[in-house]
């Protein structure tokens, strides 16, 4: 079974892990280890694009699945997750160095790495609803275990903030799920969750019931996903965490939380909630834009500028979902893409300019074009690219949800491009107070490892080589994931 590819390799690693025994270079055999789990399930993600016929099914109640949308996430999963353990080498043999972290949480760390690798992946190929709001809300828990292995108080403040914000909002989304399932087993005297099984079902679900359970379902996976007003724990657990753990906060958590959404929002566009389901979260959307953008101008720590970038994206996802035409989600669907690859860019060149200047603080970085060229042009790169300029991949994926806004709303339309426009001019001044400030004294420039720098240079490659062009193949595939979904 090609899922026991994904499961094993994890397994192992958190079994060497309970170990007692340690090598004299224990911290790089298990980041080894680490690259070896990432780097198998993205070659197990490329054969089951190339080889397989999809949907497959798992297990007798198919409870696990493998389709179009989902082997989509899992790529984009597994990629970051193989730059994040590469960058990984460098950036944590440096918090040893400073004392950030101790040796004894290094098990801890690569543990708690490998098993959210392992729990997204699987969260991906869930096909049943309560399955699925189990690995997520396990996702919460171990990413909120790697916010907590630096030497900081104040990191346990912010993972205790995150995972009572998501946990507390996903009581919701259980609710609803329950409501759900009673539906179901009403209409057709046997309950059930599984996604294919409800997408057939949807049509004959009543309507007000499900707006209900969906209502209750989107305000968890909302949470998730950093959608105001339940974002309050995403810039503070992006800004406390080390780097490559924000990294995967953003480009890879976020996901999880859009893609419950989407799945949900699908069986709903084939109930007569439609409708209503569209407006609600046009309107959370909206309101989410406006929130991180008036948010993001009086910023000074440049990871949590980033942070509330994350939360204006999702915002503009949810928008894009919520208008639900097969051209705007195509465009969403390549928006999710390039949201995770310019947001890896981002929080790696971060890491190398907090280990320059011992700070996050724009005020406290000078001439860092002149001592770390490399994280410059990837803050400044990632920066263009994020706000949607054209030759990078957002332009394209933006302009497709701008499109379908205006053709739902010209005023919604308007008022979304002035808060675009805020999002866009606090990205410049961050661009230019980070990267060019002078002053007479240059401190002596850290030496960046390789390791650190490779990721960074792969990012900056891919964005502009996706941005000037899109390949036919992941074209096609994005097609085919939104006919999959009934959309």
């Amino acid at each position: 079974m090609i899922l026991w590819g994904y499961a094993l390799p994890g397994l192992i690693i958190l079994l060497i892990l309970l170990t007692p025994f340690q090598l004299r270079r224990y911290g790089r055999f298990l980041n080894i280890l680490t690259l070896i789990h990432a780097l198998i399930c993205i070659t197990l993600t490329v054969f089951v694009m190339s080889s397989l016929s999809l949907p497959q099914y798992y297990l007798s109640s198919r409870y696990l699945f493998i389709d179009s949308l989902s082997i989509y996430e899992v790529l984009i999963a597994s990629f970051v997750f193989l730059l994040a353990a590469l960058y990984a080498q460098g950036y944590v043999r440096n918090l040893l160095r400073a004392g950030e972290i101790n040796r004894e949480n290094l098990k801890l760390f690569y543990g708690a790495f490998n098993l959210l690798l392992l729990v997204v992946v699987f969260a991906f190929f869930a096909n049943n609803l309560a399955l699925f709001w189990i690995l997520v809300e396990l996702t919460t828990i171990i990413s909120a275990i790697l916010i907590v292995t630096l030497n900081a108080k104040e990191n346990i403040l912010a993972a205790l903030k995150y995972v009572f914000t998501a946990s507390s909002a996903m009581l919701f989304s259980f609710i609803g799920i329950l409501i759900v399932f009673a539906m179901t087993r009403l209409i057709q005297g046997i309950g059930t969750l599984n996604w294919n099984e409800l997408m057939v079902q949807a049509r004959i679900l009543p309507s007000s019931l499900f707006t209900l359970a969906f209502v209750l379902m989107f305000v968890g996976f909302a949470a998730k996903a950093g959608i105001a007003p339940f974002h309050t724990w995403l810039p503070p657990a992006h800004a406390k965490a080390p780097s490559v753990v924000s990294t995967l906060l953003s480009a890879v958590l976020l996901n999880v939380g859009v893609y419950g959404i989407l799945r949900i929002y699908a069986i709903a566009n084939q109930t007569a909630s439609a409708k209503a389901v569209s407006i609600t979260l046009i309107a959370f959307g909206v309101i989410t834009v406006g929130v991180a953008a008036f948010s993001m101008l009086s910023r000074e720590n440049i990871k949590k500028l980033i942070a509330f970038s994350s939360i204006e994206h999702m915002g503009v996802l949810i928008i894009g979902i919520g208008l639900g035409k097969p051209a705007v989600l195509s465009g969403v669907l390549l928006y999710i893409m390039g949201h995770s690859l310019i947001k890896s860019l981002l929080f790696f060149s971060a890491g190398i300019l907090h280990r320059q200047f011992g700070s996050d603080k724009y005020y406290d970085m000078k001439n860092v074009l002149k001592v770390q060229p490399l994280a410059a042009t990837g803050v400044i790169m990632g920066g263009t690219a994020i706000i949607g300029t054209p030759v990078f991949p957002l332009f394209f994926a933006k302009l497709s949800i701008l499109t379908g806004l205006g053709e739902f709303s010209k005023w919604l339309l308007f008022l979304l491009l002035l808060l675009i426009l805020i999002v866009a001019a606090s990205f410049a001044l961050f661009i230019v107070r980070t990267c060019c400030q002078e002053s007479e004294e240059t401190p002596r420039p850290y030496q960046a490892p390789w390791n650190m720098k490779l990721p960074i240079v792969v990012l900056l490659v891919m964005i502009v080589a996706l941005g000037l062009f899109i390949p036919q193949g992941l074209s096609g595939m994005l097609n085919n994931i939104v006919k999959s979904l009934g959309l």
